[in-house]
């Protein structure tokens, strides 16, 4: 079964108050046993409370962000590769993860083949140090530039580069994600879990009909989806769930890009609560 985790991103400021340490023992009491480390400054603090999570609370780092150059999230590639590779090993991360390839990439085949082919040599020399380097998508990579979707010219042009399969954008890209998981079975290492919530039509926007034109009034009617507490939306979690494993995928990471306000905590223990529910 793949390890269950949390995307500290949804922390990033407790992390920033109380510590890394302080934030893995709250993650164990969730009763979670992996993390992924996204939008945390890498500092020397911040790894050894990495390690030190693993050696003192059996805390799994099942993957941090990187990035080919600068401005980026996590170890810039270009510039840190060594010390990418040391803080891996010191914390046991075998997977290094991309989050989002440039917007440059995303406006043209040629531009689309340009990045992966840049990302695939990086890829290799991870492979040599055993950490294998992900690609996290969002529905920009269900764009098809002639018969390609972007998934299938970064796997054709960057074979050593694997995916970090983002459920809830695969769905708001217009693809099942089952048809996903399967299009991409072997494929697939990481999987976030978030869910996909239609909210009910704002009474505000209702009141202020008059007050608004048109196409305001129906951007608002096109723009109801929320990334929601997995088991809060309409995601079918007991059958994406087998799915992804069959796919490949070794860990689940529990992620919400956005709370609406709500304690990212409690949305955490939410989301958790789900998934023990149906056997996870």
């Amino acid at each position: 079964m793949a390890v269950l985790g949390v995307q500290l991103m949804m922390l990033r400021d407790r992390i920033n108050e109380k510590g890394m340490f302080g934030v893995l023992e709250q993650v164990r009491e969730l009763d979670l046993d992996a993390v992924e480390v996204s939008q945390v400054a890498m500092t020397e603090e911040v790894i050894a409370d990495l390690e030190r999570g693993t050696k003192e609370l059996g805390t799994d780092v099942g993957a941090m962000s990187a990035a080919l150059h600068a401005p980026g999230n996590g170890f810039i590639l270009a510039d840190e590769f060594d010390r990418a590779v040391e803080a891996c090993t010191r914390t046991g991360c075998r997977f290094l993860r991309i989050g989002m390839m440039p917007f440059e990439a995303m406006v043209s085949q040629e531009a689309c083949e340009a990045w992966p082919a840049e990302v695939q040599p990086y890829a290799e020399r991870l492979a040599e140090h055993g950490i294998t380097l992900c690609y996290h998508n969002h529905h920009v990579d269900l764009i098809r530039f002639g018969e390609e979707r972007i998934f299938d010219i970064v796997r054709r042009v960057a074979p050593s580069l694997y995916f970090e399969v983002d459920l809830h954008w695969v769905q708001r890209g217009g693809m099942a994600p089952l048809d996903m998981l399967k299009a991409y079975t072997g494929v697939c290492k990481l999987i976030h879990l978030k869910d996909y919530r239609v909210i009910p039509f704002p009474a505000d926007a209702l009141a202020r009909r008059n007050e608004m034109t048109q196409q305001e009034f129906y951007d608002v009617f096109t723009n109801l989806v929320q990334f929601a507490e997995v088991g809060q939306g309409n995601m079918n979690w007991p059958e994406l769930l087998p799915a992804g494993e069959a796919a490949g995928a070794e860990y689940f990471f529990i992620e919400q890009d956005d709370t609406y306000s709500r304690d990212p905590v409690a949305c955490i223990a939410e989301s958790r609560a789900y998934l023990r529910s149906i056997g996870y």
